[in-house]
């Protein structure tokens, strides 16, 4: 047998009659009847999550995404709601689509991950500082306003406006306030510095460095650390090129191979 929603209204267009309808809903067993008249009574409500979702299209969200978060509040409050305890199914909804919106904004719409108190913080300070703006002209509220308005704390309000203008990330391409020459935070950024991949190496050879004979260390000294040719150490200490080259060679091979041994 067909069903239908009631045509009755109540004072907003959008709030169909819908009382008898979910009596009919609450009686009935799980099946494809009872499915039938629940996705009747969420159509009939969709025109209130719609205009529900259109109070935040001012937020940074796409109009169609909200209304998709509104009626899957709607669905939620359709599904929990029981007439038995005599409340008008819109004063259940209301509050619950509501719900489901800004739980998509504390959850969804910010770049980086906010602890939650630091949300809520933010939106009491917004909320306070909307309320002042109507009787305070020509400035922004204070600190100590804001708190006393919202009975806050004014480190709370001071945690409250940093996460209100850190809703988004700024990209590290976007030029510094007030930057004249392009200047950017990109390069404000460090960089790895280079030598710290010698530091292990360092470390791991230092022992067996100073455990070398002292003209052996005195070559390896001379040619890694003042940077001398192999030429201009054999002239320094008296022998041959050659010589200096084998030295070289022999006293690199032993250390690295005592430190792989190490390792091993």
């Amino acid at each position: 047998m067909p069903t239908h929603t009631s045509s009755k209204q109540h004072p907003h267009d959008d709030a169909p009659d819908t009382a008898e309808a979910f009596r009919r809903l609450a009686a009935l067993p799980a099946g494809s009847e009872r499915d039938a008249l629940r996705d009747e009574i969420v159509e009939a409500w969709l025109p209130m999550a719609d205009r529900l979702a259109g109070r935040f299209r001012s937020r940074g969200e796409n109009l169609d995404d909200l209304r998709q978060v509104a009626a899957l509040g709607l669905v939620k409050a359709v599904d929990r709601y029981d007439p038995e305890l005599g409340n008008a199914f819109e004063s259940y909804a209301v509050p619950t689509v509501t719900g489901e919106i800004k739980r998509h904004f504390r959850d969804h719409m910010w770049t980086l991950h906010v602890p939650r108190r630091v949300q809520d913080l933010r939106n009491r300070v917004r909320f306070a500082s909307q309320d002042l703006s109507q009787t305070i002209s020509g400035r922004r509220p204070t600190v100590a306003e804001i708190a006393e308005h919202a009975k806050m704390s004014e480190e709370d309000v001071k945690t409250g406006l940093e996460a209100l203008e850190s809703f988004t990330a700024l990209s590290l391409d976007a030029e510094l306030p007030g930057s004249e020459d392009g200047y950017s935070l990109s390069d404000a950024l460090g960089s790895p510095d280079p030598a710290l991949d010698t530091v292990v190496d360092r470390e791991a050879v230092k022992d067996r460095l100073a455990a070398l004979p002292e003209r052996e260390r005195a070559i390896l000294y001379m040619r890694f650390f003042s940077d001398m040719t192999q030429s201009r150490i054999a002239e320094e200490l008296g022998i041959s090129q050659m010589h200096v080259s084998r030295l070289i060679s022999r006293c690199c091979g032993r250390v690295r191979e005592q430190v792989m041994r190490d390792v091993a």
